[in-house]
């Protein structure tokens, strides 16, 4: 490959990395938009939200959409979309101008991850198309676990709206690469006709189903009418447009490219892969900040050596994938995903730095082992002209997964921690030897500083009370990365389908 095409491959890997990063690094700068947009915590969520529901509806319909209007012309429109609307959210003066220009930004980013993965894999030889998504993935997974460290900084070092202005000169730069040097495919054809009704069943239902998905926990799921009517609408337009879009003549997606196996298996393992992703990288910095009393940028800062141990895993993988094909590669990687996220939920309020650090870099060697074989398996077997529909699905499932992952886990370690404190509180009794021990210890203590026989009394059941709401919610995490380890037992009986495509077996 000349310099013309790793030019424009670093393009396209800049679009991504600007797209997957405007994923998470908003969230370190809520607080700080609060105060300067005077919003509460549930309305702030709503720039959150509306960027995630913007994004996946535009995933499924991106082979369409380049169809419409070109791949090329589509691509570099989405990067400019995207940096415009970064530009326009960091101007924002008001909450509800910076949840518009969100879903603007959405709608551009939408298309760049999709396509940016059927780039990768036409670019690349056969023999090095592993390396391709190797390259594709450190994208995808690098964004999520530095997104809130660069979030941090940026907002502490200057202010929240530069974490929009930095997108504007890389996604200048991008477009610009992109459009000097990405060539037309002669697959792509201009779509015949538009199926209306397939647009308005999509949006409506992919958008029902996110919000549904997003809002849920905090309103309380099926408590919250609001809620059972986004499921209800959810399901109905998501099934009427599977019937619609497989009897329609020129669908919005082509669903028929499920046909190929090897991709319908992707789809379901890289839902799966989807919440061991996104899942993890929620809930560790809810234990190190809630649990441990770290800050955003501790935090930040100790995720960072899984983006590393996956970045550097990745190549190797890609590399590997040739000899092995990728059944034996994922499987490797959940053989030591596994142990990981059993390390994982053993952690306590003791768990210094270096206990979290080995789990954090067995999980990003586990994930870079996991995402190149998956990825490539999924798109290997497609023929060109199917491929972006293909990549479209399977970040689809993938993102889809993560978000569902998301919303359960957080509902999960909200429950379970208000069932274990009620466990835990009912070994706090008069007729408990031990706890009427610590208590004659902690009321003796803080007499001695002072306090009247009642007031000791009183202060001493208050710390009483908030151990057990730590150990609590040290075992709602630890619930929490136990389901994510069954669900990846549960994927291994579909490790052997993961098998090499006809055209790349070796001679």
């Amino acid at each position: 490959m000349g310099l013309r095409t790793w030019l424009m491959l670093f393009g396209v890997m800049l679009a991504l990395i600007l797209e997957i990063l405007d994923s998470s690094i908003v969230n370190v700068a809520l607080p700080s938009m609060m105060g300067n947009l005077g919003a509460t915590v549930d309305e702030i969520s709503w720039v959150v939200t509306s960027y995630i529901i913007a994004n996946v509806i535009i995933i499924p319909m991106t082979s369409w959409l380049a169809g419409r209007f070109g791949r090329r012309r589509y691509f570099v429109g989405s990067i400019l979309i995207f940096t415009a609307a970064s530009f326009l959210c960091g101007l924002a003066t008001t909450l509800p101008q910076l949840v518009i220009f969100r879903v603007i930004q959405g709608l551009g980013g939408g298309a760049l991850m999709s396509m940016s993965q059927s780039i990768m894999m036409e670019t690349f030889p056969p023999r090095q198309q592993g390396m391709g998504q190797a390259v594709f993935g450190m994208g995808v997974t690098l964004g999520p676990s530095l997104g809130p460290t660069l979030g941090g900084w940026i907002t502490n070092a200057w202010s929240w709206p530069w974490i929009f202005y930095v997108n504007i000169p890389l996604g200048l730069l991008a477009a610009y690469l992109c459009w000097s040097h990405l060539p037309e495919p002669r697959w792509v054809r201009r779509a015949e006709t538009t199926d209306w009704l397939g647009i308005v069943l999509l949006v409506v239902g992919i958008g029902a189903m996110q919000t549904f998905l997003e809002r849920g926990n905090r309103l309380d799921w099926f408590e919250s009418e609001l809620i059972v009517a986004l499921a209800l609408t959810a399901a109905f337009c998501v099934a009427l447009f599977v019937w619609h879009e497989l009897r329609v003549e020129h669908p919005i997606v082509e669903l028929r490219v499920l046909r190929h196996r090897a991709l319908v298996v992707a789809c379901v393992c890289g839902a799966v892969l989807g919440v061991g992703l996104y899942g993890s990288v929620f809930l560790f910095p809810l234990y190190t900040q809630q649990v441990l009393g770290w800050t955003s940028w501790q935090s930040g800062l100790a995720i960072a050596p899984s983006s590393l141990a996956t970045a550097f895993m990745m190549p190797v993988a890609g590399r590997l994938l040739w000899r092995t094909g990728p059944g034996p590669l994922f499987g490797l990687g959940i053989a030591l995903f596994i142990p990981t996220l059993w390390a994982m939920s053993h952690w306590t309020l003791q768990s210094g730095t270096m206990d979290l650090f080995w789990p954090q870099i067995g999980r990003g060697v586990a994930l870079g082992l996991m995402f190149v074989p998956l990825s490539t398996s999924a798109l290997r077997s497609l023929p060109p002209q199917e491929m972006l529909q293909g990549a479209g699905l399977y970040n689809l499932f993938r993102q889809t997964g993560g978000s569902m992952g998301i919303a359960i886990l957080a509902t999960l370690v909200d429950h379970r921690a208000v069932l274990h404190h009620a466990y835990l509180a009912e070994a706090v009794t008069p007729f408990s030897v031990v706890a009427q021990q610590r208590m004659q210890s902690l009321v003796g203590g803080l007499a001695s500083r002072g306090l009247d026989p009642s007031s000791a009394l009183g202060a001493a059941r208050e710390l009483i009370d908030g151990t057990i709401t730590a150990q609590s919610a040290v075992l709602a995490f630890r619930d929490c990365y136990l389901v994510i380890l069954v669900l990846f037992l549960l994927m291994i009986p579909l490790v052997p389908l993961l098998r090499r495509p006809p055209d790349v077996v070796k001679s």
